[in-house]
């Protein structure tokens, strides 16, 4: 055993140094998103998905560092990796909306001006909705109308219309009327 880590010590030690930089880089990352969904008033949920994103991007990254500390030749990292993202492609082109609404609720966290809890009207030409925002997700955004139905709309398209804010903070208002669907 001795003999393993006086062979590799220089290893083990750019690996713990790689993976301590990567711990402190992550918590910076996740404590700027907090502040950032704190600043606008965004949902807890939403920064830590948010949070997560960012700490996998990262990991990815601290892996790509580890495998040339570990003496992994660039032409097999490189054999790797278009293996991996021709997979990943296929993929991908399959299943692109998902792709796109993920990516569109990363957007919406840092740049939706709208907020939980605030009415919108969504201007589409074949079917306008009114309602309220109950709950932003990764995929979608739920919107609860005047007479009770939730109607989930895709975060992709949602940056894609026109929306106008009809109330700010609408869920206290319908709390005073004493309505009991929420």
């Amino acid at each position: 055993m001795s003999e393993f880590f006086s062979t590799y010590h220089t290893q083990i030690i750019n690996s713990c140094i790689v993976f301590g930089i990567f711990f402190i880089i992550q918590l910076i990352a996740r404590l700027v998103v907090r502040i950032i969904g704190n600043s606008k008033k965004i949902h807890v949920g939403r920064a830590k998905l948010v949070g997560r994103y960012i700490t996998i991007s990262f990991l990815l990254i601290a892996i790509l560092i580890e495998a040339f500390i570990l003496g992994v030749s660039t032409s097999d990292i490189a054999l790797v990796f278009s293996s991996v993202f021709a997979v990943i492609g296929i993929g991908l082109f399959a299943i692109w909306s998902i792709l796109s609404n993920v990516t569109s609720g990363i957007i919406m966290f840092f740049s939706f001006p709208y907020k939980i809890g605030d009415k919108i009207k969504i201007h589409d030409k074949d079917y306008e909705i009114e309602a309220i925002i109950e709950d932003i997700r990764s995929f979608q955004i739920h919107l609860r109308k005047d007479n009770g139905n939730l109607v989930t709309y895709p975060n992709n398209l949602l940056l894609q219309k026109a929306i106008t804010l009809v109330e700010k903070d609408a869920f206290e208002s319908l709390e005073d009327d004493g309505s009991d669907y929420i």
